[in-house]
């Protein structure tokens, strides 16, 4: 799912975001179905009032496809000035302006269901990486208790997602899994991953957590990752990934190609007139060489940004359609094998 948090794929209309097959002779319906939105950025600004009245976040955006939200629950403890967990909830003040707000599992899903999200996600705690156990088991009950009164809180049509957490500690994500697993949600995901533990870490928990849920509901890894990450992901048995990556690493200047990433600032790409990634079938790939690509990037024009984006959604994109291809094909095993040995310079 790209990542559009505050109702917006960073460097990309909604149009072009729906568009992405428009010049391209291969995969014509290579466009992505779902978006990412958080409930957190959206509450804030412009509130949930104001989207509300106006239609939700499918007509705000113009988006005619499915949402899924995030229940605000990862931001309240990564971005919030001042914070303040009690049973009820967290009391936390703007990252924005200092204003003072409060969320809890009910007014988490009650946001969620006025934004009309498709599917909207339980309200959880996500502890830190490097938290003595103690903490992180009382963490992980909360989000359990939190779980709870999140699908009695639910009203309306969306789907709601419950949430894993754990740390890095296998008997918790197992306890915790087995916990969430027991109530009646639409899908599961494994959250608290990418907070700062070391890449093996991140890779050992979610290969142990997968298969800990149930086959008949999806599994879904919340901020992961890298391509590597999500054919090691969909290896475990997970079905659904988002993550900021192929957008911040586009306006960065990174970009992910069949040949590894490329960073395109780079002087030997100035008077190069190939295409970025030969092999690749999106717009920027099919009009323009890195040349033009190096030259918009270290001018700070916005089309570099555009351009960027456009290719790395589009390789994700890509990815994912080779990784359902592999698996109705009974070939994802050489699949697997064959891009993660894949030559990664040019």
């Amino acid at each position: 799912m790209p990542v559009g948090t505050v109702a917006s794929v960073k460097g990309l209309t909604t149009h072009q975001l729906k568009n992405l097959s428009a010049l391209s002779t291969q995969h014509s319906a290579l466009s992505p179905q779902i978006i990412l939105n958080n409930a957190y950025h959206l509450m804030l600004r412009p509130g949930v009032d104001l989207l509300e009245r106006l239609g939700g976040v499918h007509e705000f955006m113009g988006w005619d496809r499915a949402v899924l939200s995030d229940s605000g629950g990862f931001q309240v403890f990564s971005l919030a000035a001042i914070r303040r967990i009690r049973e009820e909830g967290v009391e936390f003040r703007s990252h924005i302006d200092g204003s003072p707000h409060f969320l809890s599992p009910e007014r988490s899903v009650e946001i969620q269901t006025r934004m009309g999200v498709d599917i909207a996600m339980a309200f959880d705690e996500c502890p830190p990486y490097g938290l003595p156990r103690a903490d992180v088991e009382k963490s992980m009950a909360l989000t359990n208790r939190w779980a709870r009164r999140s699908l009695a809180a639910r009203t309306g049509a969306s789907a709601l997602f419950g949430i894993v957490q754990g740390g890095v500690y296998p008997d918790l994500r197992k306890g915790s899994a087995e916990e969430i697993s027991s109530l009646d949600f639409d899908g599961i995901a494994i959250g608290g991953l990418s907070v700062g533990e070391p890449k093996q870490s991140m890779l050992d928990t979610m290969r142990y957590t997968a298969p800990l849920l149930p086959a008949d509901r999806p599994r879904y890894v919340m901020g992961v990752g890298t391509p590597e990450d999500l054919i090691e992901g969909v290896a475990a048995g997970v079905d659904m990934f988002d993550c900021v990556m192929p957008t911040r690493n586009a306006r960065n200047g990174t970009l992910f190609t069949s040949f590894g990433k490329v960073a395109i600032k780079n002087a030997r790409f100035a008077a190069d007139d190939r295409p970025l990634d030969p092999g690749c079938a999106c717009v920027t790939c099919r009009t323009v060489p890195r040349a033009y690509l190096r030259h918009l990037y270290v001018n700070d024009e916005i089309a570099a940004m555009v351009y960027n984006t456009i290719h790395n959604v589009w390789f994700y994109l890509d990815l994912m359609r080779s990784i359902r291809q592999s698996i109705a094909s009974n070939s994802f095993g050489s699949f697997r094998d064959s891009f993660l040995s894949r030559e990664t310079s040019e």
